[in-house]
């Protein structure tokens, strides 16, 4: 079986000794073509997988940044349909694999297997479904497979051991390891807070671990060096789109957004 366009992509940067760098942008904030354009430029700036944010007005795991991100681009009645059209337009321009972070409840709204053909159609190589519990994931697993999308699942902190594996059993991809308990959000989180479960979770799967929840900064990248094989930035990236609503604001967070990210991509970019 050839692999997922997720899993060579991470996998050429764990056989370099070189980490992963994700950034998180939610999908029409401030609108759809600026999405357009904040995809290809985090692609330029070194993004190895980039995640896209559904838009959802009850968000399960996500703190004030990525809630303001989320409300801004629902005060323009953004519309799935018109989500999965432009990221059909801009997959085609980018080689770098599109992650979709949606709630379950949109993918139940739409029918599994409809958003999944839409999901597929798009260009995304993979889904992270917060609100799908892990370990009762095996036919919606099931269905990710046949359409060739990775099922990437989390893992928090709080998650028990006999537990992890009925999760890691429908995992693709790679795991999303959360940093702390809560929210997405900046925090000063340390890497050795979370050292034992990726121990334990290293022991357990081959697949890619990848870091996210409070990763906001370079220095924080670096401490994750030989502990995690990816870093998650999120409300770190997200937070610069404040007052980009005018395209004179929208210029600016762009050039602010490409800086931050490069140099984020540089601190993960070496072995």
């Amino acid at each position: 079986m050839s692999e997922s366009p997720i899993t060579k992509a991470l996998s050429a940067r764990r056989l370099a000794g070189e980490m992963s760098f994700i950034p998180f942008i939610a999908a029409g904030d401030p609108d759809l073509p600026s999405t357009i354009r904040l995809i290809q430029t985090l692609s330029t700036a070194g993004a190895d997988l980039i995640e896209i944010g559904f838009p959802y007005s009850d968000p399960i795991a996500d703190g004030p940044v990525i809630q303001s991100s989320y409300t801004r681009a629902l005060g323009k009645h953004l519309k799935l349909a018109d989500l999965f059209a432009t990221i059909e337009q801009v997959s085609k321009t980018i080689s770098t694999p599109l992650v979709g972070m949606v709630s379950f409840a949109i993918i139940f709204r739409t029918g599994t297997r409809s958003f999944l053909e839409a999901a597929k159609k798009a260009g995304f190589a993979g889904l992270i479904i917060p609100d799908l519990p892990g370990d009762e994931a095996t036919e919606f697993a099931a269905l990710t497979k046949e359409f060739g999308i990775d099922l990437i699942q989390l893992v928090a902190p709080t998650t028990p051991a006999a537990r992890m594996d009925k999760i890691l059993a429908t995992a693709s991809g790679f795991i999303y390891c959360i940093a702390v308990a809560g929210t997405t959000g900046v925090r000063d989180a340390a890497a050795h807070e979370i050292e034992a479960g990726l121990k334990l979770l290293r022991e357990k799967t081959q697949l890619p671990l990848c870091v996210g929840f409070g990763v906001s900064q370079a220095a924080q990248i670096e401490a994750l060096r030989g502990k995690a094989d990816g870093a998650i930035v999120g409300s770190a990236i997200v937070r610069h789109l404040d007052g980009a609503e005018t395209p004179a604001g929208f210029e600016k967070s762009l050039t602010s957004i490409q800086q931050f990210a490069e140099q984020l991509a540089a601190a993960a970019h070496h072995s």
